[in-house]
């Protein structure tokens, strides 16, 4: 699939120190793959926000920790999936991503909301609390 190779490049955001057991995420994480999006994430009782990413993508790196502290801080009201677009193109494409790391966030098996690029904390967070309102 074309466009997959671009990763954006947000040198103006604080580099936090890298976690290279981007795999071994949080319990709270679910890794989501072509086969298991729709139960996993349009079949969600709760709202799913996914993080499309890849390894080798340094600002999906970057924001892999903000994920992990999201996915404790809205435990019970938001899952957190990733879906590695290197390993899954179906889905990908289907909602074309084009650059990573692509923020999903789907209420009710709909997409809601999407945001492209590596952000803040505070920028993840407003992006989703305007969601969950």
């Amino acid at each position: 699939m074309q466009g997959l190779g671009f990763c954006h490049n947000f040198s103006t955001l604080p580099v936090p120190t890298i976690y290279q057991g981007i795999l071994m995420a949080s319990e709270l994480i679910k890794h989501v793959s072509d086969a298991s999006f729709e139960a996993d994430v349009l079949q969600s009782t709760q709202p799913v926000l996914v993080d499309y990413w890849a390894e080798w993508c340094g600002p999906c790196k970057m924001i892999a920790p903000i994920l992990e502290e999201i996915a404790t801080s809205y435990e019970g009201k938001l899952q957190i999936a990733k879906m590695n677009v290197d390993e899954n193109r179906d889905i990908p494409a289907k909602f074309g991503i084009r650059g990573i790391p692509t923020l999903m966030l789907f209420k009710d098996g709909q997409l809601a909301a999407t945001k492209v690029g590596a952000m803040s904390k505070s920028q993840m967070t407003a992006f989703i609390d305007q969601q969950l309102a």
